[in-house]
């Protein structure tokens, strides 16, 4: 089942991702799929904002792994540039720690992701509004949809 909520603004969209962020396990993976300027980093700072992270997140774009400090620690993925690669950075010990993981254009890195996960899509409606599509893979991400109350 997927479940979809219709965001705004920018504003809504962090907000979401700090309710999310508050009920996220050590674990837990994220995937976000989206063009360009959908919102997926606007996204992450929401979620780190609810994951207690004070430092300034912004993309990976040239790193592909930024890391941050919080209530839960965060691995912020931007794997764009790994399109047509087969390079493996040690994806399964980053998934396998105690820290959220968040991959932005997931779908490169398809083969190295755990097959449970939330599987979440933004995209632009209009100048301000976008639908975000969550799709949990795993009865605990089907559990945090419910308590989502999407």
């Amino acid at each position: 089942m997927t479940y979809t909520k219709m965001l705004n603004s920018p504003e809504e969209t962090e907000n979401f991702a700090i309710h999310l962020a508050e009920l996220l396990e050590p674990g837990d993976l994220l995937t976000l799929e989206g063009d360009l300027g959908a919102g997926k980093t606007t996204f992450t700072k929401g979620l780190a904002k609810g994951l207690g992270i004070q430092r300034m997140v912004n993309s990976p774009t040239f790193t592909i792994l930024k890391q941050y400090s919080g209530r839960l620690d965060l691995n912020h993925f931007d794997v764009y540039r790994l399109e047509n690669s087969d390079e493996d950075i040690g994806f399964d010990e980053f998934f396998n720690s105690e820290s959220i993981s968040v991959v932005e254009w997931a779908k490169f890195i398809e083969e190295y992701l755990p097959k449970e996960r939330l599987e979440i899509t933004i995209n632009r409606q209009s100048e301000q509004e976008r639908k975000m599509t969550l799709n949990p893979i795993g009865r605990r991400y089907e559990n945090l949809c419910g308590e989502l109350n999407l």
